[in-house]
């Protein structure tokens, strides 16, 4: 498959970072108990590529059962960022993302990241991992991933079944069956694969696989 563009996923597609967040939401909620400390990290091990924003909403108003203010939500962020940056820009580069980055771009393939970070630190991550110039556009939250990926299929006039989405999450899964694009999973070796039966996966990057449209 010629690809006309490729789409990324960032936390555990490009960057080995996945854990750091996982630790940060753990921190983050550890003073409210155990338990709490536990679900709040089985969701967002559930709900990888889901904005930090909409998983704090979930843990006040579905596990502690209190109300939030934007407010509270900017400070949690924050603290989050604040915990977390410094390490997930520290983490090593997942397999084989740098040398499909390096085909891709030789080839003149597009690529564009498509990510649940809030956009304007996902592009400070980008900048200062000196990663810019593999990417045509670089996107995060607010935006949904499937509102990202139709905008850009629109714009730049891509075939959604010549387009190869990467991600880990099914977040990242089901945007791709909503757009119609073809999807890769990057599944590492000591992990379940979360996708459903027949989606195809790799446990390093792989841009040149055989995928089919899914959806």
């Amino acid at each position: 498959m010629n690809w006309q563009a490729v789409f990324w996923d960032f936390d555990g597609v490009i960057l080995d970072s996945v854990h750091v967040k996982t630790r940060a939401f753990a921190q983050l909620f550890r003073h409210y108990g155990p338990e709490v400390e536990k679900a709040v990290v089985d969701y967002h091990l559930a709900h990888g590529g889901v904005s930090r924003f909409d998983k704090f909403r979930h843990y006040y108003q579905n596990i502690l059962h209190l109300p939030i203010t934007e407010h509270q939500l900017d400070e949690l962020g924050q603290a989050f960022s604040k915990l977390a940056l410094e390490k997930v820009i520290a983490s090593p580069f997942i397999p084989g993302a740098l040398d499909s980055l390096t085909i891709l771009k030789t080839e003149s393939v597009p690529s564009y990241i498509v990510s649940g970070t809030p956009e304007e630190e996902i592009r400070h991550i980008v900048d200062v991992k000196g990663l810019a110039h593999f990417f045509q556009e670089v996107h995060g939250a607010p935006r949904k991933k499937p509102e990202i990926l139709s905008d850009i299929l629109r714009r730049k006039e891509y075939h959604p079944d010549h387009c190869l989405f990467l991600g880990d999450a099914m977040s990242d899964y089901q945007a791709a069956q909503k757009t119609g694009v073809c999807f890769l999973g990057i599944v590492p070796d000591d992990c379940q694969s979360p996708f459903p039966s027949g989606t195809p996966v790799a446990n390093h990057v792989r841009i040149y696989y055989s995928v089919q449209k899914i959806g």
